[in-house]
């Protein structure tokens, strides 16, 4: 009897019975991808699930338009979502002098040389510190984290400013914001945040040579929270600019890294990330920090990781080009 002459493919079986367990193997070459890469596939179904859902209904219908953009009205004001994100302040390009001459009470030697620094372009503040309803809106959206940060010490959440936040901390949130928005918000150089502050004053503080009476939340402003806690956001008169808290409050970090002096400082308003970054500027006082300390001049700087009470940040947006 003949054989069956019916050809056969080599491995035709092996291939069959590779089919036939695909199933079991998918299984294995996933669990052994999840198991190395857990943390990304965490993120990625973060991402479907909760991330982008938010995005979608809180954001995307209010982000600004390119032609809105690259057109601003100079002191006008956005906000790319429907609740809990920063609303910003268009500020125009300009100059000015960064620092503060040595004969202004409360100088500091590393407030100084003094510089003109020139903006070409707008750009947009927040009006406010960032509150914990911001923060907290992060979190839920699973883009900040949660656990030893951002506590508020009893003070209250909602419109407060946002503390125990690390300039670490800082950037995780413009960077979920800017995913979010698909614009780079991010936060201010330490030249940005001066102009904005001083809003075009060149006294002492924004409103004169002196810190006067229930101007600011500070040590020694007059105030009802002065040295005991924070203060909701917008509590005292805002600058020029409309901006809230520059003054007090908490202070701000910035993108710099600390140096002790402004020689070499750009004169563009770029941010200054040179040198040692392992301190990098908090701008504005608190409110448990002295007058002087509130004067727009002043700086202070912390380690990155650093987490206090008195510590918050704003964020900056670039705009477009015209």
């Amino acid at each position: 009897m003949q054989g069956d002459s019916t050809p056969r493919r080599k491995g035709s079986s092996r291939w069959a019975e590779l089919a036939a367990n695909s199933p079991l193997l998918i299984g294995i070459i996933l669990g052994l991808v999840g198991g190395i890469n857990e943390a990304y596939v965490k993120e990625l179904a973060n991402w479907d699930w909760t991330t982008r859902s938010y995005r979608v209904g809180n954001l995307d219908p209010y982000v600004l338009k390119p032609e809105a953009e690259r057109a601003p009205t100079a002191l006008s004001s956005f906000r790319e979502c429907a609740k809990d994100c920063p609303e910003m302040i268009v500020v125009p390009a300009g100059s000015f002098r960064m620092g503060s001459p040595v004969t202004e009470k409360g100088h500091y030697v590393d407030e100084g040389p003094e510089h003109r620094v020139v903006f070409a372009n707008p750009i947009a503040v927040s009006k406010f510190p960032v509150t914990f309803a911001d923060w907290d809106a992060c979190v839920s959206a699973g883009g900040c984290p949660q656990e030893g940060r951002a506590d508020d010490v009893g003070w209250g959440r909602g419109t407060r400013p946002v503390i125990f936040v690390s300039w670490d901390d800082a950037q995780g949130y413009v960077t979920w914001l800017s995913r979010m928005t698909g614009k780079p918000y991010r936060l201010l150089s330490e030249a940005e945040w001066e102009y904005a502050a001083r809003a075009g004053s060149t006294t002492a503080f924004f409103w004169g040579e002196d810190i006067g009476e229930n101007n600011a939340n500070c040590n020694g402003c007059g105030g009802q929270w002065d040295n005991r806690e924070t203060s909701p956001v917008g509590s005292f008169k805002p600058n020029a600019f409309g901006l809230y808290d520059t003054a007090g409050n908490v202070w701000q970090w910035v993108q710099d890294c600390y140096h002790d002096d402004y020689n070499g400082a750009p004169a563009d308003g770029s941010a200054w990330t040179s040198g040692d970054c392992s301190h990098r500027v908090v701008r504005g006082g608190s409110w448990s920090s002295n007058p002087q300390d509130l004067r727009p001049a002043n700086r202070g700087r912390d380690p990155t990781d650093a987490r206090d009470n008195d510590v918050g940040f704003r964020v900056g947006r670039t705009l477009l080009s015209p």
